[in-house]
């Protein structure tokens, strides 16, 4: 429940985490289609009012209603409560690195670091897309949990099981146990305008299902380290608690996830952002199938076209994704893509800015093939591309592991990327993710870890370090932590 931010200038801050979070011993805030009038009559007339004493007369205002919605979708959004542990430390850094030479600092004002571990706690909202119990929230709201409490409006609680996460789309997939379940109405966010009605609905500072409502302020929004998803842009008030919870079109359909917020004080100020439901649905799909998420990747880096970079290169006009640079033996490398590309269409779809072609990238299943329509050497040309997949964080949650986990390390881990690669210096590798409770934590591994091998092996992919797992009841796993190499050594039991 750590709390994921990234800086906007004039200091302005995208606040992830919206989940509400309280530690013992003090504090902390871890912080698109209207449709006919009948399916939710949004609008309330209300009379003029009279002028110069007379009486009044006609319609003067129109007014949303958005009561309707609130009544008929309002069961199936769910109150989410966590709960698991964080280690000890300093105060104001409970997880700072050993080696970190602020410790020695701490140490002359704080003595010894603290050992062990301190509760940890957070409230986000949810949404019920199945009759048998599967439900859809933020990635960050569970991210750190080791037990998920979900409430409903009939005051019923559960204990959920996380099925997956995935962090680049900031989407969790929960399940519970009940049968016949409220469930919300799925809408489509291409079909939403800028300027229509939206309604939120969640539980901000625990405030179960509280009901916000504003306008849609732009769509397909790309946000700094959020390249992967075309968020909704509204102006609907969000808050830390709401995260998770759906955001509704006048028809009462869910278009978005409410997940972000753009803020300079860490609370809403205007700007909130949603993950479009289509997006999430499919990430929902391949993690309730596969138990992962498959992305498609080009392996290149691109940049917007300015007016100056048009006329550098004879665009006719300054649109489209320059290709900045190409991996070496990337898909976009055997395609025959150069630096200096503009790449203006992609299967048929144009592209007028570069943070336009990356989600439509990621939509495609590894090993498909796509029309690359390039901008290359003053000329229009047509490119065949085999995707390839695009390698991202477990799709498992950092939670500690459950009683059907048992025998498992309790790790969280990732393929290392180029050039984490490069800066170990190593061919391969993982990176430690998150850390629960279970042997790994016992033997003192740490998120920032790299595992380099285990018992002798060289491994590149979780599916080898679950191989392995599963073989051997003792394991020596090579780590490098820093400027260190030590081998841990780990009863899996």
């Amino acid at each position: 429940m750590e709390q994921r931010k990234t800086t906007f200038a004039l200091r302005a801050t995208l606040v992830v985490a919206l989940t509400a979070t309280a530690f013992i011993g003090g504090y902390a805030y871890s912080q698109k289609n209207r449709g006919p009038a009948d399916a939710v009559n949004p609008m309330v007339s209300v009379a003029a009012p009279a002028t110069n004493g007379g009486t009044a007369s006609g319609v003067g205002t129109v007014l949303a209603d958005f009561s309707a919605i609130a009544a008929e979708q309002g069961p199936a959004v769910v109150n989410i409560s966590v709960s698991g542990t964080t280690k000890a430390g300093y105060p104001g850094f409970p997880q700072l690195d050993p080696n970190d030479p602020i410790q020695e600092f701490l140490r002359r004002f704080y003595g010894p670091t603290q050992r062990g571990t301190v509760p940890t706690h957070g409230l986000g909202s949810g949404f019920i897309v199945s009759a048998d119990g599967v439900v859809l929230t933020n990635a960050h709201v569970v991210a750190e949990a080791d037990e998920v409490i979900i409430k409903l409006t009939d005051k019923r609680e559960f204990k959920a099981k996380v099925v997956g996460l995935d962090k680049l789309s900031d989407v969790a997939v929960l399940r519970i146990e009940a049968k016949n379940l409220p469930v919300v109405k799925i809408g489509d966010p291409k079909r939403i305008r800028p300027g229509e009605w939206v309604v939120a609905v969640g539980s901000p500072f625990g405030f179960d299902n509280t009901v916000t409502a504003g306008i849609v302020s732009a769509t397909s929004r790309s946000l700094p380290d959020e390249g992967y998803v075309p968020f909704l842009q509204t102006d609907v008030a969000i808050n830390p608690g709401n995260s998770g919870g759906p955001l509704f079109n006048m028809r009462g359909e869910v278009i978005g996830i409410n997940s972000q917020i753009y803020s300079r004080s860490g609370g809403y100020q205007g700007l909130s952002f949603a993950i479009p439901i289509d997006v999430a649905m499919k990430v929902e799909r391949q993690l309730l199938e596969h138990g992962k998420v498959s992305r498609g990747r080009l392996g290149i880096s691109v940049q917007n076209v300015t007016q100056d970079l048009a006329e550098s290169f004879s665009l006719p006009k300054p649109a489209g994704a320059l290709v900045g640079a190409v991996e070496k033996d990337s898909p976009a490398e055997k395609a025959g893509i150069e630096p200096g590309d503009v790449i203006t269409r992609f299967n048929g779809t144009a592209i007028d800015r570069s943070s336009e072609l990356p989600p439509l990238v990621t939509d495609m299943q590894p090993g498909a093939k796509a029309t690359v329509t390039l901008w290359h050497k003053g000329k229009t040309k047509d490119v065949s591309v085999v995707v390839g997949e695009l390698k991202t964080a477990a799709a498992s949650s950092n939670r500690a592991p459950t009683e059907g986990d048992k025998g498992k390390l309790g790790l969280a881990v990732r393929p290392l990327t180029p050039n984490e690669r490069s800066e170990a210096n190593v061919v391969s590798g993982l990176m430690v993710e998150g850390v629960g409770e279970g042997p790994a934590e016992k033997a003192g591994i740490q998120p920032g870890d790299v595992i380099v091998s285990i018992n002798g092996e060289l491994v590149s992919d979780a599916e080898q370090l679950r191989a392995k797992t599963a073989k051997s009841g003792k394991l020596a796993l090579l780590v490098i932590r820093g400027n260190s190499r030590l081998f841990v050594p780990i009863n899996v039991g």
